[in-house]
């Protein structure tokens, strides 16, 4: 006899899923159960920490595009999902989680781990319920499913354990609730925009004489028609960090990044054009768009609600990036001048000089940019990569290229610390052929140090490029730019991560010096299984903005006499290409 467990996995069956990412707990008994007796058709993968099934569940989402399910026992283990859970909020990725809940009757009695997870939920979640028996799970299962598919965020199911084990000839049936009422089947079609809309922002476009676009993760798989809406338009294209893998960053049309972590030649493309196509993307820093007045806007994206979120806009796009810009791309005249072109492209060569200086200094202590380089270039075409949050995201976005077949993901944005192994261990999951990698700082790795165990457990082919400088350097420079503080409070009492690596059942390595770099990581990308390079590198290596702005430099010039160490952060910032970027915040 079915119990309202055996509903709900056998609803994810049918709904396709393939994993189910969590840690067991007395709370979920009966799910995990039913999890057992059908392992032959759905795979449970045990993480070492509840944060990490919301994030893998998350990522896995975004890698594969399809549902990512996580399950955490009741109280705690409910509440530690949050932050994984909030992520996929934040970056629209459909989720499922699935809590435990104490006995149906004695919540709100102040029993053990009694937490009203729904009340918890209620902001994260798209869908939110209590599910009540056996007849309630038939219902809502399918639904939840449904719902975080179709509104791309997160769905959560909350069960008591003694309604998971529940039979469903038990449960007390309601004479409207007919058996098999709702399908388990997903409902979808091509949304497209109006003519009238193509029209006019195709007349828009055609009519500017310095068009920059502005790619984000919603423009994935529409890059054959980026790059000929790039073509037609003489447009450089920005990608935001979730865009990253949107265009190859050797493409004629690419300029990197854009923000805090983007290149100077995105900074001017936005500072120069006349307008402005942005596609797939609601990148949050508004300080780094055209000033607006300065350049017309046109936005495509599949959900209405964001169009015109950053930028005015006057012609909105709601639709399907490929089928939109295929369309709109049939109405754009191809521009004759190419001269704002040719400018950004030259502005793109002189930063990719500027950053071969930072990647290609021998001095001691060992530079960050110089082992990101030299990691980024080893990654076969099939690579995944993924980063955590901190300088070392700027190290993954400014000097890891990314080539045609690789794919990216980060935390986007939530932008959270200790993200970047989760990820990585879901694309592992996702696809077992595919080499993985992953760049995280010391900071984050060893919010989820443990999990590296998860990886070796499941035979990630795993590298993972850890950037230690014993601090969290993000955090130290935002002090000094934002406000004017002093660092403080960002030294982080050191790790031997590599012998952390070697003690869960992986292979560690150390590099700490500039000749070391290519022997090391020829070894280690020869290792097979998990690996962990530990790269022990300068700490007062600046992280910048491409140019930095006017209030910023003034921040941090009366921050840093009262730095520890501002010697040598005075003398990092005094060369290349740090110079450059500082100069514009001075003049």
């Amino acid at each position: 006899m079915s119990t309202a467990a055996d509903i709900l996995v056998d609803t994810l069956i049918s709904w396709k899923v393939e994993v189910v990412f969590g840690l067991p707990g007395d709370g979920i008994n009966g799910i995990m159960e039913a999890l057992r007796t059908r392992q032959d058709r759905i795979r449970f993968i045990q993480v070492r920490h509840e944060e990490s099934g919301a994030f893998m569940a998350c990522a896995y989402a975004k890698w594969t595009g399809k549902l990512g399910v996580c399950i955490a026992t009741s109280g705690p283990g409910g509440a530690h999902l949050l932050a994984g859970l909030y992520d996929a909020k934040l970056d629209q990725a459909p989720v499922l989680a699935v809590t435990g809940m104490q006995y149906h009757d004695l919540i709100e009695t102040f029993t053990q781990q009694d937490v009203d997870l729904t009340r918890v939920f209620n902001d994260v979640a798209v869908f939110n319920a209590q599910v009540s028996d056996a007849a309630h799970m038939e219902s809502l299962a399918g639904l939840a499913c449904r719902s975080a598919l179709t509104k791309r965020g997160v769905a959560h199911l909350s069960v008591a354990n003694d309604v998971q084990e529940q039979p469903l000839a038990a449960a007390k049936r309601s004479k409207r609730n007919q058996p098999g009422h709702a399908p388990n089947t997903l409902f979808e079609g091509r949304r497209l925009p109006a003519e009238a809309e193509l029209d006019k922002a195709a007349a828009l476009l055609n009519e500017a004489s310095r068009v920059a676009i502005l790619a984000g993760r919603g423009a994935l798989g529409a890059a054959e028609e980026l790059g000929r809406a790039a073509e037609l338009l003489a447009a450089p294209v920005a990608k935001a960090l979730l865009g990253k893998a949107v265009l190859p960053d050797n493409h004629p049309h690419s300029t990197g990044g854009i923000g805090m972590l983007g290149t100077l030649a995105s900074q001017e493309a936005m500072e120069q054009c006349d307008a402005l196509l942005i596609v797939g993307s609601t990148f949050p820093y508004i300080e780094y768009y055209p000033q607006p007045g300065q350049a017309r806007g046109v936005q495509i994206d599949r959900d209405g609600q964001r169009i015109g979120l950053r930028y005015p806009v006057e012609a909105g796009l709601v639709g399907d990036a490929a089928e939109t810009l295929r369309l709109l791309n049939q109405r754009l005249v191809r521009k004759q001048n190419r001269g704002f072109l040719l400018r950004i492209q030259a502005s793109m060569e002189r930063w990719r000089g500027m950053m071969a200086v930072a990647e290609e200094k021998t001095d001691a202590p060992l530079k960050p940019q110089t082992v990101a380089k030299a990691f980024g270039s080893r990654l076969p075409d099939n690579a995944i990569l993924a980063s955590d949050s901190g300088q070392n995201t700027e190290l993954a976005a400014r000097h890891v290229d990314m080539r045609p077949g690789q794919d990216y993901a980060v935390s986007g944005a939530l932008a959270s610390m200790a993200c970047g192994l989760p990820y990585a261990i879901a694309a592992g999951i996702a696809y077992p052929g595919r080499p993985v990698f992953a760049i995280v700082g010391d900071g984050g790795f060893a919010m989820q140090l443990g999990e590296f165990s998860t990886a070796v457990r499941y035979g990630i082919p795993l590298k993972l490029l850890v950037i230690k400088n014993n601090m969290l350097n993000q955090i130290a420079w935002e002090q000094m730019m934002f406000l004017g503080n002093p660092q403080f409070g960002c030294e982080l009492q050191p790790i031997d991560f590599a012998r952390a690596a070697e003690a869960m059942g992986g292979r560690g390595f150390t590099i700490t010096r500039r000749e070391e770099v290519e022997s090391v990581l020829d070894l280690a990308f020869a290792t097979p299984g998990p690996v962990v390079i530990e790269a022990v590198v300068d700490r007062s290596e600046p992280m910048m903005p491409p140019k930095m702005p006017a209030d910023y430099a003034r921040n941090f010039r009366k921050a840093l006499p009262d730095t520890p160490g501002h010697e040598q952060i005075e003398a990092s910032i005094a060369r290349e290409p740090a110079k450059t970027m500082m100069q514009a915040g001075e003049t």
